[in-house]
């Protein structure tokens, strides 16, 4: 039986993976922490509204409850729902303070935290399909904040003897996902490499929910990659989506990392990595390991990223006297 806190539970993907967790009846109880409320119905888990870098209040929080099951999903996406320098802000506040706690309590017995492929970093001769034996090398922020989470909970792990299951995600992207790489391909047109056509892999936000409850039942300890199969590439994802790909090359990517923030779309920096270099990564342990089947292909997250509801405009009706 697990009593669970999800950190970061106000997001799209902390939310998914409440939802999943009230269905199970090894689950009694389940708390939430974040800056903002849940956006969906919640039935059996408790939101507490916590900003991370109110370090006492959270500590004495997870003290009081003392987790035995901890999924942490507080690692906050540069330019997703916070800005650059704010995520690296939570994440680290988040990590330090929840994670610590919740292993000094005692009662810790399985970690499951959110971690990305961009631990892997491009360039340099790293592998462009990276399995879990490839030493993690981050070339953008957001790649070492990650790394970074990881190395705090598997010390914490080994010292308290919990096993942390560390989920290298591809980028989580659908039509009513907060992600960055989403917005940027939904503008009406999208900057494309000149000279080349790198593929990427996506992730769905319902698979990412089911792979970390996987992990989370079986108290996985080690890294895995969890990846969509297929790849896509961003010249093909602008056609997907009716979108102009706009060639860029050089110095041309700062231009089109400016106008595509004026237009509403920030472009942190592993964002414009993945366009110009690409990002995918060997999913197969975590499908053997975790015994996932059925997820949704990059191609059909691609797909689903540009579905939008019709609307339809009412007629105004006049009364006549």
């Amino acid at each position: 039986m697990m009593r669970v806190l999800v950190t970061g539970l106000g997001g799209e993907l902390g939310t998914r993976m409440a939802q999943l967790l009230e269905t199970r009846d090894d689950v009694t109880e389940i708390v939430g922490v974040d800056t903002v409320p849940p956006r969906r119905r919640l039935r059996r888990s408790e939101f507490h509204r916590i900003d991370p870098r109110d370090r006492d209040r959270l500590v004495e929080f997870v003290t009081d409850f003392a987790p035995t099951a901890l999924v942490h999903y507080g690692v906050y996406e540069p330019d997703s729902r916070v800005g650059q320098r704010e995520a690296a802000e939570l994440t680290e506040a988040c990590t330090v303070a929840a994670l610590g706690a919740a292993a000094r309590t005692g009662a810790l017995e399985r970690v499951v935290i959110r971690s990305g492929l961009e631990v892997y970093g491009r360039g340099g001769g790293r592998p462009l399909v990276p399995d879990e034996r490839v030493f993690p090398a981050p070339t953008t922020p957001f790649g070492r904040s990650c790394l970074d989470v990881e190395t705090t909970a598997v010390a914490l792990g080994r010292h308290h003897d919990v096993p942390v299951a560390a989920m290298r995600l591809a980028p989580v992207t659908g039509s009513h996902v907060p992600s960055p790489l989403g917005r940027l391909l939904r503008l009406p047109a999208v900057p494309v490499p000149a000279f080349d056509d790198p593929a990427f892999c996506l992730l769905n936000q319902f698979d990412t929910a089911r792979a970390m409850v996987a992990a989370l039942e079986r108290g996985y300890d080690g890294p895995l990659n969890v990846v969509g199969p297929g790849a896509a590439s961003p010249w093909q994802v602008a056609r997907l989506g009716g979108r102009i790909p706009v060639p860029v090359a050089g110095a041309g990517w700062e231009v089109a990392r400016r106008v595509a923030e004026v237009a509403g779309a920030p472009v942190p920096p592993h964002v414009l990595e993945l366009v110009r270099h690409g990002r995918a990564g060997n999913g197969s342990r975590a499908v053997d390991e975790l015994a996932l089947t059925d997820l949704v292909s990059t191609q059909d997250v691609c797909a689903e990223l540009f579905e939008w509801a019709t609307v339809t405009p009412l007629a105004v009706v006049r009364d006549v006297a």
